[in-house]
């Protein structure tokens, strides 16, 4: 997909029904995917190429179902793609857990009457673009899915889905081997595969994304709305790089790309540049391991300088540094007004005490008096929140709901979520 001036993963659970997308399935029994950390696993998945990620929980009791919950969480807070999970689904408390756990889609077993039951419910509650539909056979056709849910995982035979309506169709295929990757997506109705064959850190996508685009299929991959003899490099060749991170907008670091550089960047999605002391192509974090992941890649105005969001692994400067510009040359001092710095700097001193009590600190107090006492708080706030805004004095709202913020950031606090937690939630709106 292209958009101006900038290239980049299309993130958004939303499928280009021309292109066709690789997904790892990671089954969930007794807390682990197969012996493996999925979190780590969902973090290569992100970086390496995967599309989206298919969780499923085969856990057999309620107890195991929580603790598969509470995995699919740390999975989604650190996966940089959609992330869907079926399985153990009973009721429509299940799916609500699902979601909330962060998962951008809760699967459906149609083959499980429960499942077809409760479909029009919470394709009602939580919105039909957060269900999807899981058929094995024929039989589980229904003429209101399309009304229900907003994808389809076949895992009937690899040339017969009987469905050929709108929506994106997923086969969930026991293919052991690229070829035979490339032999499903090959058919007309796939938008995409799910297979076990991709769960391993061995996986690699973007070689199977070239092999297939070779094949004359079209992948979800980086593409860039300019040629490199559309920009305007230096005598040298080369083209100055700013790199920041995409989460917080902080400059990392400045380095240099040629063609070669600017063409494998975009090929492996790993920042490469050209070093200029020795005189060579240079993919960031090889010798480190502090791979930059590209997420973004813009050009100015004057088409001789690329701005690159990127996922950053570790530090990005050599002296162990996370940007390397930590150095104040001049500095006045100002107040931070960057919202999210500002509500991250209050969720960090707020956690901060809650690690480390200081006394008289009334945020302690507060995590002394236990949950009951938090919630009572923010009641509290909330309503002189809404008395306020009765009032046409918005001094009197802005005062009144910076207590009411800072007492729902503590209740995130005792419960361990995020701000990044919320601003991916609202940002899936």
């Amino acid at each position: 997909m292209i958009r101006g001036s900038q290239m980049y993963y299309q993130r958004k659970a939303v499928y280009d029904m021309k292109k066709k997308y690789l997904i790892p399935v990671m089954p969930l029994q007794n807390g682990e995917v197969k012996g493996l950390d999925g979190v780590k696993l969902a973090e290569y998945y992100s970086n390496h190429g995967a599309d989206a990620i298919l969780i499923l929980d085969l856990s057999e009791t309620e107890e195991d179902h929580e603790i598969h919950l509470g995995k699919m969480k740390e999975i989604c807070r650190k996966a940089e793609i959609p992330v869907y999970a079926g399985g153990h689904i009973r009721r429509t408390e299940d799916v609500k857990k699902i979601l909330y756990a962060g998962c951008r889609k809760a699967v459906l077993n149609f083959g499980r009457e429960s499942n077809v039951e409760m479909a029009q419910e919470v394709s009602e509650r939580f919105g039909r673009e957060k269900i999807a539909i899981s058929l094995s056979d024929e039989s589980q056709l229904s003429r209101t899915m399309e009304e229900w849910g907003s994808m389809l995982f076949w895992s009937g035979s690899d040339s017969q889905c009987p469905y050929r309506g709108e929506l994106p169709v997923i086969s969930i295929s026991p293919a052991a081997s690229d070829n035979a990757v490339i032999e499903v997506l090959s058919n007309k109705w796939v938008t995409g595969i799910a297979a076990a064959y991709f769960s391993t850190e061995a996986a690699d996508f973007m070689d199977l994304k070239r092999k297939a685009a070779a094949r004359g299929l079209r992948m979800n991959v980086l593409e860039s709305s300019f040629a490199w003899r559309d920009l305007k490099p230096g005598k040298d060749g080369l083209l100055p790089v700013v790199v920041q991170d995409y989460r917080t907008s902080e400059v990392l670091m400045l380095a240099y790309m040629n063609e070669s550089a600017f063409q494998m960047t975009i090929q492996t999605g790993k920042m490469t540049y050209w070093s200029r002391s020795r005189n060579e192509l240079w993919t960031k974090g090889m010798t480190s391991g502090h791979f930059q992941y590209l997420k973004s890649l813009s050009v100015d105005c004057d088409q001789d300088t690329l701005l690159a969001k990127v996922s950053q692994t570790g530090v990005a400067c050599h002296t162990g540094h996370k940007s390397c510009f930590y150095r104040d040359l001049v500095k006045k001092d100002y107040e931070e007004t960057n919202p999210l710095k500002v509500f991250e700097h209050v969720y960090d001193v707020i956690m901060d005490r809650k690690l480390h009590p200081k006394e008289g600190s009334y945020t302690n107090y507060l995590f002394d008096k236990g949950i009951d006492k938090i919630l009572k708080k923010v009641g509290e706030e909330a309503t002189e929140l809404v008395i306020a805004a009765k009032n046409p004095d918005p001094e009197e709202i802005k005062y009144e709901l910076s207590d009411f913020l800072y007492h729902a950031m503590v209740l995130m606090a005792e419960r361990g979520v995020t701000w990044e937690d919320i601003t991916r939630e609202l940002a899936e709106r």
